[in-house]
C-alpha cells in the first residue's frame, strides 16, 4: 500500500468479547477510491475481506475484522499489512478486566484558544502513549529513552517488563472532533450567524448548501484524525498524537456536542428544530455513524419523530429503533441496546461492565434522554450476571462504569444560570449560555439527574455492583460523589463515584476570567448539592491537590487489581499536565462486599 492513498486510520473499535473467547475488534481505514486495497493481518492470519462502510468524493471507507481469540494469560497482538507497517493492541485474558484509558475534548472549539497552551497541542496524548508503550518512550528526535516517574514506574514489572501494552481499551467520552469550524468555513453559514433571529429561524437549506454540508461533515474526520502534517507510519521516529492512540487501543466512542456543533440540544425550541439545525445534526450523525461507530453509512436508520399532534416537540419523542433486527447481518455490530433511538450501547468485559451513554440524540433544554432509552438502559442492568464477588478471573460483574459525557456531578452554578436565562445570548459563537444548559445540575434537568441517580443506586443495591460515573466536557479533572443520606455510611452501596476527566487537547481555563470563573468554581464546590430529601451529591477535593477541581489538561487511568476473595478493588489514577512535567492523583474505589 502506497501511503500516499491512505487517507484515515487505522482506528480500532471495541465490539465486545461475544461469550468471552474473542477479542472482537475492527479497524477502520480510509483509501482513495482508486487505491487497491490492502490485505491485512492479525495474529499472523489474514483478515476476511474489508466491509465498505461508505464511497464518498473519490474516497473510500473501510471497515477491516482484527478480532482475534482470548486465551488464559493477555497477550500483545499485532496487526498490519505484512511487508509494510504494523501495530499492536494488548488483549486481556480471559474472565479479566480490562485496563481502561478515558479521554474527551480532542480538539478546539476555536483556533484562538491554542495559543494559551503552554507545551504542544498533542503533550496529553504523548504522555498517554509514554505510559502505554514501552517502545514509544523516546525523546522525539533525540532517540533518547524518557525519564520515568514513580507513578509510571509502578507499572514496569507488571506490565511493560512482560512485553505488553499499559491499556486493553480507550474510552472516548465525547467531542472526539469538533465542527464548530463549519460555522467560518462555509460561507453561507459565516452570513447565517449575522441575521437577524426570525431570519435565522426562517432560513431554509438549499439543495446546493446541503451538499457542502454533507461534504463538510464526511470530509473532516481523515483532516483532523490523520492530519496530512503529519509524519508516515513508516517513519522511524513515531508521532506521539490521538492517531497513534487510536491505532494502538481499541476504542468506545460516544458523541457529545462538538462532534455536532457546539451546544446541540441546548437551545431553544425553537432554534432547535429550524431547518438549519436540523439539517446540521442530520449530517453529524451520519458521519458519526461511520467514522466513530463504524457502521455501513446504508444501515443507519432515519430518526422519526412521534410527537402526537397538539403537542410540543419541547422534548422529542422519537421512535425507538430495533437495533438488533437493523444490524442482524452485521457480525461486528457494536452492542447497542434494543428499542430505543439513540446510540447508546453496553459491554460486560470480566468484572466489569461499561455503558456508554447518549446524551444528545433526544436531547433537548428540557431532557437529556427519554423515557424510551431510560426503560431499556434499566432492562439491560436488570439482566446484569452480578453473581458472586471474588478474584479474577471472575465472570461476576463487580463495577459498572456509565459513561455520561456531562458530569453528574459538578459545582451548581445558580446565580450564572440565572444571569444566563435572563441576559444570556443564544447564539452558536458564544456557548456560556448552553454550556450552563447541557449541565445535569442545571433546573432544568435536575429532575432527570435524580432519575439517573435512582436507577443506578437501584442497581447497585439490587445487584451488589460498585457503580462509578466517568465524564468529560468540563475541561478540568474533578471527583464528585453522590450518596443516599437515609442511609448509614455502612451501606457502602448508596455511594456513586464520579471521575471527570478532560481535555486531552482542549485548554484547561488558563485565561484572566477564566480563573476567575475557577475561583468561584471552586468557592461553589465546597456546598453539597441536596438534590432532594434522599439524594446528595458533592465535589470532593481532588486527590493531591489544594482545591475541589484542578483546572489542567489531563487523561484518566482505570484499572482493577486482582483483588481478593471480597473482590476488585479498581483504580482511578489521573494524569495532570503541568508546565513541564505531569502530576499524579490517585483514588481507589472497593467493590461492595
Amino acid at each position: 500500500m502506497n501511503e500516499k492513498d491512505l487517507l484515515l486510520g487505522p482506528v480500532l473499535s471495541f465490539r465486545g468479547n461475544g461469550k468471552g473467547d474473542v477479542w472482537k475488534v475492527t479497524a477502520l481505514v480510509g483509501l482513495k477510491s482508486g487505491a487497491p486495497i490492502p490485505v491485512m493481518k492479525v495474529d499472523d492470519k489474514a483478515c476476511p475481506a474489508p466491509k465498505e462502510l461508505l464511497v464518498t468524493q473519490g474516497e473510500r471507507y473501510l471497515r477491516y475484522d482484527v478480532s482475534c481469540k482470548v486465551l488464559k494469560n493477555e497477550r500483545t497482538v499485532s496487526y498490519g499489512i505484512p511487508g509494510e507497517v504494523t501495530w499492536n493492541m494488548t488483549v486481556p485474558g480471559k474472565g479479566f478486566s480490562p485496563r481502561m484509558a478515558y479521554v474527551s475534548c480532542n480538539g478546539f472549539s476555536d483556533p484562538a484558544v491554542m495559543r494559551k497552551l503552554v507545551r504542544t497541542s498533542d503533550a496529553v496524548w504523548e504522555d498517554l502513549l509514554y505510559s502505554h508503550d514501552r517502545d514509544l518512550r523516546r525523546e522525539l528526535g533525540t532517540g533518547e529513552p524518557k525519564l520515568l516517574d514513580k507513578e509510571q514506574l509502578w507499572h514496569e514489572k507488571r506490565i511493560h517488563d512482560k512485553g505488553l501494552q499499559r491499556f486493553h481499551l480507550m474510552l472516548m467520552g465525547g467531542d472526539q472532533i469538533y465542527f464548530d469550524s463549519i460555522w467560518e468555513d462555509i460561507k453561507p453559514l459565516r452570513q447565517w450567524v449575522a441575521l437577524p433571529r426570525q431570519a435565522q429561524l426562517d432560513f431554509k437549506v438549499s439543495k446546493a448548501l446541503e451538499r457542502e454540508i454533507e461534504a463538510y461533515y464526511l470530509g473532516l474526520y481523515k483532516h483532523r484524525w490523520l492530519p496530512s502534517e503529519r509524519k508516515p507510519w513508516t517513519s522511524p521516529t513515531p508521532m506521539l498524537d490521538a492517531s497513534a492512540a487510536m491505532a494502538s487501543m481499541p476504542t468506545v466512542m460516544m458523541w457529545d456536542d462538538h462532534d455536532i456543533f457546539d451546544g446541540w440540544g441546548s437551545y431553544s425550541c425553537e432554534m432547535q428544530n429550524c431547518h438549519l439545525f436540523q439539517t446540521l445534526f442530520h449530517h453529524a450523525r451520519r458521519a458519526f455513524w461511520v467514522f466513530q461507530m463504524q457502521h455501513a453509512l446504508e444501515d443507519l436508520p432515519e430518526l422519526e419523530g412521534t410527537t402526537p399532534a397538539g403537542f410540543s416537540i419541547q422534548d422529542p419523542l422519537l421512535k425507538p429503533i430495533l437495533w438488533s433486527k437493523v444490524l442482524a447481518k452485521d457480525g461486528l455490530a457494536l452492542p447497542l441496546i434494543d428499542n430505543q433511538p439513540g446510540f447508546t450501547s453496553a459491554y460486560t468485559v470480566g468484572p466489569v461492565a461499561i455503558v456508554a451513554a447518549d446524551l444528545r440524540t433526544e436531547r433537548s433544554r428540557t431532557q437529556v434522554m427519554g423515557a424510551d432509552t431510560w426503560s431499556q438502559i434499566k432492562k439491560w442492568a436488570g439482566n446484569l450476571d452480578s453473581g458472586q464477588a471474588g478474584p479474577q478471573p471472575s465472570t461476576a460483574c463487580q463495577h459498572l462504569l456509565f459513561m455520561s459525557s456531562v458530569p453528574v456531578v459538578h459545582p451548581k452554578l445558580p446565580l450564572a444560570e440565572l444571569l444566563m436565562d435572563r441576559f444570556g445570548p443564544e447564539h452558536v459563537t458564544d456557548s456560556n449560555a448552553d454550556d450552563l444548559k447541557d449541565h445535569w445540575s442545571h433546573d432544568d434537568h435536575e429532575g432527570e439527574r435524580k432519575r439517573l441517580l435512582e436507577v443506578l443506586s437501584g442497581l447497585a443495591q439490587d445487584k451488589k455492583i460498585r457503580v462509578s460515573l466517568v465524564s468529560g466536557d468540563v475541561h478540568i479533572a474533578a471527583w464528585g460523589t453522590a450518596y443516599r443520606k437515609d442511609l448509614p455510611a455502612t451501606e457502602t452501596w448508596s455511594q456513586i463515584h464520579q471521575f471527570t476527566s478532560s481535555a486531552v487537547v482542549h485548554p484547561s481555563l488558563m485565561g484572566v476570567m477564566e480563573r476567575l470563573f475557577l475561583a468561584w468554581l471552586n468557592s461553589n464546590a465546597k456546598h453539597p448539592q441536596h438534590i432532594d430529601v434522599q439524594y446528595v451529591a458533592e465535589v470532593m477535593p481532588f486527590p493531591g491537590h489544594d482545591k475541589h477541581v484542578m483546572a489542567a489538561r489531563n487523561w484518566l487511568a482505570l484499572e482493577l487489581d486482582l483483588g481478593s476473595v471480597e473482590g476488585c478493588k479498581l483504580w482511578a489514577t489521573w494524569r495532570c499536565e503541568t508546565e513541564r512535567s505531569f502530576s499524579n492523583h490517585l483514588l481507589a474505589v472497593s467493590p461492595i462486599a
